[in-house]
C-alpha cells in the first residue's frame, strides 16, 4: 500500500469559521481544493503531499488521508471492512498507534466503542500477517487512524498530523484564557493586513496575536517549531522529504522587518510570558514589548493596524468594569489611532456597543464554542469630511 505515492482524498480540518483562511493557505501552496466546507478543505493528493501541508499550514487542525470509504450499518460490518485493509503495510508490528473517531450511528452509544472496533480490526489483521501485534493507546504522537462514521457511511483515514496543528508549538506558557494560535492567525488574515506596516497589539496577554503577526510578516511557518508528525510513523516514510521541506521553510524565513510590531499589557507577568513565548518562536527581537496601560501604547506615525482581544466577561473580568474598558478602547482608537484600521475581537456584543464607533465590518468567528466577532473600524485622521463639490 504505497500511500506516499498514491493519490486519494485529503481532508484538512479546522475550527469552525476558519475554512476561508485555510483555503487561502492551501491555494498559496499550489493545491486546488475540490471542496470547502465550514470546518475544512478537501483536495486530492498523496501522503507525501501532506508533509508540505502539515509543515506550512497555520489555520489547520488535522490533515487526513483517506484509506477507504465503505458502507457499514453496525460494528460487525465496520470490523469486517476494516480487517481487509493491509494494515501490516502501514503500521509496523513493533510500533504504536491510536484511534480517533467522529461517529453518529444508532448502534454506537460512545465513540470509545467504535475506537475499540477499529483497534481490534487493525491488531487482528497485523497479528494474522506478522504473528505479533502492535501496541495501541490514546497518545497521538505516533501513527493515528481516524474514523468518520455517519449512519451507514464510513471513511477511514490516516491522520498525518497526529497532535493538532492548531497549536503552533512555541507557546510553552499559555497565560490566562489564551487565544488558540490557529484562531489568532485567522483573525489577522481577516484584517487583510499587508504584513509590511505597523501592527499594534495593546492588552497583548500571552502575546499570541503579536507573535503570529511577526511569524506572518517573516514568513516563518509552524513546521519550524515541531519535529514529530503522524506521517513519520507510517511505513514507507522517507525522512529526506521532510528535511528538504523543512529546509525550504528555513531558507525563505526573513530575519528582520522594516516596520514596528508593538505589544503592551498593564501586567508585568503577562508581558514576561509574552516575551518568553516570542523568544521560543524566534521573534522576540522583532516585537517591542512594554508594560503600560493600553491607552499609553505608542502609535507610530506610519499607519497600519491596531488589534485588541480584550476580556469579554465569559471567563474573565467583571462586566461593569469591562464596560468602562471598552469605552476607553473606543476613545483610544478614535483619538490616538487616526489613519490606522482598528480591530476588536470579542464574544460580547453588548460590550462591543460601548466602543462607540461604527464598525465597517463584523467578521464571524468562534472562540471554542463561543460565538464571536472581529469588529473593524476605519479610523480617519481628524473627522471624515465629504469631498467638496466642484
Amino acid at each position: 500500500m504505497q500511500v506516499f505515492h498514491t493519490e486519494s482524498k485529503i481532508i484538512i480540518t479546522c475550527n469552525k469559521r476558519l475554512s476561508p483562511y485555510l483555503q487561502q493557505e492551501v491555494e498559496a501552496l499550489g493545491f486546488t481544493p475540490t471542496r470547502v466546507f465550514q470546518t475544512g478543505v478537501e483536495l486530492v493528493g498523496t501522503v507525501t503531499d501532506t508533509i508540505a501541508l502539515n509543515l506550512n499550514l497555520r489555520c489547520a487542525s488535522q490533515v487526513l488521508y483517506l484509506l477507504k470509504s465503505f458502507t457499514a450499518e453496525n460494528p460487525t460490518q465496520l470490523y469486517e471492512e476494516l480487517v481487509q485493509i493491509e494494515w501490516e503495510k502501514l503500521i509496523d508490528f513493533t510500533g504504536y498507534f491510536s484511534v480517533t473517531s467522529n461517529v453518529n450511528n444508532e448502534h454506537i452509544l460512545t465513540p470509545l466503542f467504535a475506537n475499540v472496533k477499529v483497534k481490534d480490526a487493525i491488531v487482528d489483521r497485523i497479528k494474522a500477517q506478522k504473528g505479533i501485534r502492535p501496541n495501541s493507546g490514546a497518545d497521538a504522537n505516533k501513527t493515528v487512524v481516524s474514523l468518520y462514521w455517519q449512519e451507514d457511511k464510513a471513511d477511514i483515514y490516516l491522520d498525518t498530523s497526529g497532535e493538532t496543528l492548531a497549536k503552533h508549538s512555541y507557546r510553552k506558557i499559555p497565560g490566562k484564557a489564551p487565544m488558540l494560535e490557529a484562531l489568532a492567525t485567522s483573525t489577522i488574515m481577516a484584517t487583510k493586513w499587508d504584513r509590511q506596516s505597523t501592527f499594534i497589539n495593546p492588552m497583548c496577554g500571552s502575546g499570541t496575536l503579536a507573535i503570529e503577526a511577526a511569524l506572518l510578516a517573516t514568513d516563518k511557518h509552524p513546521g519550524l517549531f515541531r519535529m514529530n508528525y503522524g506521517f513519520m510513523h507510517i511505513m514507507g516514510y522517507d525522512e529526506q522529504v521532510f528535511f528538504v521541506e523543512r529546509r525550504k521553510l528555513k531558507d525563505k524565513a526573513k530575519k528582520a522587518l522594516g516596520f514596528k510590531i508593538i505589544a503592551t499589557d498593564i501586567s508585568d507577568d503577562a508581558v514576561d510570558i509574552a516575551r518568553k513565548n516570542a523568544n521560543t518562536a524566534g521573534v522576540e527581537h522583532l516585537i517591542e514589548f512594554s508594560v503600560c496601560d493600553f491607552a499609553d501604547t505608542e502609535v507610530p506615525a506610519e499607519p497600519g493596524i491596531v488589534m485588541f482581544n480584550p476580556e469579554y466577561g465569559e471567563r474573565l473580568g467583571v462586566h461593569t468594569k469591562l464596560e468602562i474598558t471598552y469605552a476607553r478602547i473606543g476613545d483610544y482608537l478614535k483619538k490616538q489611532c487616526g489613519g490606522y484600521r482598528g480591530y476588536v475581537f470579542t464574544g460580547n456584543p453588548d460590550l462591543a456597543k460601548k466602543i462607540g464607533l461604527r464598525a465597517a465590518r463584523k467578521i464571524e468567528f468562534y472562540n471554542g464554542k463561543l460565538d464571536c466577532r472581529l469588529f473593524e473600524y476605519e479610523l480617519y485622521e481628524g473627522s471624515k469630511r465629504e469631498p467638496k463639490a466642484d
